[in-house]
């Protein structure tokens, strides 16, 4: 009996610690970035960003605001505009000339008088989204049509990056090298990639447009605005979405808030002075700016996604099972210093 029991007691002390250990931590979604190995990792090109110095703050600290231009197919009349107005410096001088809050903050040449460069490209409201058919500039150049309505239909990633089907103003989202894009069709969802179908880059938060007059009228590229609040969805296939702030998106963001109708700014005092705008490949190489994005393709961003998609870390009681294209921000960072 006494051997019996010592028996016992030693398969207990066996299976006791594996009740007594704790379940494994859920990563969150910033874990997940944190974590991820430096293959999943795309360096942005020096000539895609834009870089913008304000005028210093008023302690005299410097404000810098780098932008990423949106990459080929999508904008490039547009871009290639941007390219031009800052090969020629037209930014400098400028301002800040509106901040409506909760929406944008616009900047260019309040007067409306100063001479654009010659050359400037006039883009159609077609160019504001892509067809679908016939397009080549997808992740993988194997992907075709038949791959993409299976994709849709099942799985919930292919090359591009996750899909996300439920949006309120198009057929569905996903990411593109990097960019949140939408995509329209047939109104059923399983019959998007059949007929009648476009893709374009979304208004989300930091993301920048072309400001413009009324239509036909789409605008040169010389008066840009970033979002600084709620995404405002409404404005896509309105307006050219040619980048995204990377960095440097709360010296936008925290500025005064317009007086006049839609916060523009009444006085020139009132403006924020913009010192320059460059290409940054244009600047010294040793002060280019280095950054890279989790390339959407990868392992890492498809469990970041579905993080942000179902929060189960410590602080959520419920996950949400799924969210809006633009509370999934595509993660950037400066390059690590080697």
């Amino acid at each position: 009996m006494k051997h019996l029991l010592l028996t016992a007691a030693a398969a207990v002390s066996l299976i006791l610690p594996a009740f007594a250990e704790e379940p494994a931590a859920i990563p969150s979604p910033g874990e997940i970035v944190a974590a991820a190995p430096a293959s999943d990792w795309v360096a942005i090109a020096p000539s895609d960003l834009l870089v913008m110095d304000l005028a210093p703050d008023a302690k005299g600290k410097a404000r810098r605001v780098i932008i990423q231009l949106m990459l080929a197919p999508f904008s490039q009349g547009w871009i290639g505009n941007i390219r031009k107005l800052a090969a020629a410096h037209w930014w400098d001088g400028t301002s800040v000339n509106r901040v409506q809050d909760n929406y944008v903050a616009q900047w260019g040449d309040a007067t409306e008088k100063k001479a654009l460069p010659k050359g400037l490209a006039v883009m159609s409201e077609d160019s504001y989204s892509l067809a679908l058919d016939g397009i080549t500039y997808w992740e993988s150049p194997k992907t075709n049509t038949t791959t993409l309505k299976a994709a849709w239909r099942s799985p919930e990633r292919f090359e591009g990056g996750p899909i996300i089907r439920d949006d309120s103003y198009a057929d569905g989202t996903m990411f593109w090298k990097g960019w949140p894009v939408a995509i329209a069709g047939d109104t059923k969802a399983d019959e998007i990639f059949d007929r009648g179908k476009y893709v374009w880059p979304v208004h989300c938060y930091g993301m920048v447009g072309v400001g413009r007059n009324m239509s036909p009228d789409t605008g040169s590229g010389a008066e840009l605005y970033a979002v600084i609040g709620h995404a405002p969805r409404h404005l896509d296939r309105n307006i050219a979405v040619v980048g995204r702030v990377i960095s440097g998106i709360e010296y936008l963001s925290s500025l005064p808030r317009g007086t006049e109708a839609l916060g523009f700014y009444k006085t020139d005092a009132e403006r924020t002075q913009i010192a320059s705008i460059r290409i940054a490949n244009e600047l010294p190489t040793a002060e280019q700016p280095k950054f890279e994005y989790m390339s959407t393709k990868s392992d890492s961003f498809a469990r970041y996604a579905d993080a942000r998609q179902n929060r189960r870390d410590p602080f959520f009681i419920k996950p949400a099972g799924g969210a809006d294209i633009c509370n999934i921000p595509v993660p950037v960072r400066p390059v690590p210093a080697k």
